[in-house]
């Protein structure tokens, strides 16, 4: 990029002064970059590289760079340049973004950004340094979605081990690691929809839940299933009543597996098995209903047919219980 006005500064990166220009450019002239993380968890996750477009209304539509936009407008411009090499935005996009907006409505006022604009010949590993340094050690505004995808390709896309990303980004070890282990999984079972980490999260990180994964091989891509079709409805449901039909009986669980019952299903099953004593409380409920008062006096009130109809079921449940009775003292 050839910059004639500007002022010469440094970023410092992994403790080397890399030499920057400050300066301002065209906003046409900038493009964004889609290895950006937060960019690429929510649109390249399924490996089509999106035009300048829909990156710029993919942006446009986040509640973050609504505000930004905002504040810019407010504010008569930047406070931090965005970071760009060879016109491309490698830090910044929301801030480009904003600022492509307001060029659109008065390109006069907005049509130059504020930059900093580093060497062509900076690497895509320096680059991903300093996005590290910037959102997981700095500003800590990248999401664990965001961080994960982070790590996940400095690890994978540039070679570096967990200890070294750990030490670059000041995070554990441990953390590291993990936060790989469930963006593989994502990307193993072709779901990287930035929604529904907080599911695998509590899938992973369970111990009681690892245990039945071992015992049902099929479990993976049941549970991946139900959370792509949202038939498992929220991230809690997974450590909450998976959790607790893991802990139950094998053919409760394998009933699940298997498609007979869906999670919820199971989940009352193995609630009535005692997991959690619900059985004896539906029980205590019912007894504590049926002896009330007042409950007899409505169903006196019924006519003659809802009458008889109770009377049935009152039955049913009389012969029923005898039976159960019988079963559990031998068992």
């Amino acid at each position: 990029m050839n910059v004639k006005d500007y002022i010469k500064d440094t970023l410092t990166l992994r403790g080397k002064e890399i030499p920057v220009k400050l300066c301002s450019l065209p906003v046409v002239d900038l493009t964004f970059y889609p290895e950006n993380p937060r960019i690429y968890s929510f649109i390249c996750g399924n490996g089509l590289v999106p035009d300048q477009e829909e990156i710029q209304d993919r942006l446009m539509s986040l509640e973050h760079v609504k505000e930004l936009y905002q504040s810019i407008k407010s504010n008569g411009g930047l406070h931090d340049p965005i970071i760009v090499r060879d016109n491309v935005a490698v830090e910044g996009n929301s801030r480009l973004a904003a600022y492509r907006r307001l060029a659109d409505e008065d390109p006069i006022k907005w049509g130059k950004v504020k930059c900093r604009v580093l060497p062509d010949d900076v690497g895509d590993d320096l680059v991903f340094t300093l996005l590290g340094e910037y959102h997981i050690i700095g500003r800590k505004d990248w999401a664990p979605y965001e961080q994960a995808g982070y790590v996940y390709r400095r690890h994978k896309g540039h070679d570096i081990s967990v200890k070294q990303i750990a030490s670059e980004v000041g995070l554990s070890s441990k953390k590291v690691g993990f936060l790989i282990k469930v963006y593989s999984f994502m990307v193993e079972h072709n779901d990287t929809d930035v929604d529904h980490w907080s599911y695998y999260l509590e899938y992973l990180k369970s111990s009681v839940i690892a245990k039945a994964r071992e015992a049902q091989p099929k479990l993976d891509e049941v549970v991946v299933n139900k959370i792509k079709s949202g038939e498992i409805s929220h991230a809690a449901d997974i450590r909450d009543k998976l959790k607790v039909v893991a802990m139950a009986k094998e053919k409760i669980l394998k009933r699940f597996v298997e498609g007979e019952k869906t999670l919820y299903q199971s989940y009352d099953s193995a609630s009535d098995q005692g997991t959690n004593d619900s059985c004896f409380k539906k029980l205590h409920a019912f007894r504590g209903w049926i002896v009330d008062k007042d409950t007899e006096e409505t169903i006196m009130e019924l006519h003659k047919e809802l009458k008889e109809k109770c009377i049935f079921e009152l039955k049913k449940i009389d012969q029923h219980a005898e039976i159960l009775v019988k079963k559990i003292k031998e068992y």
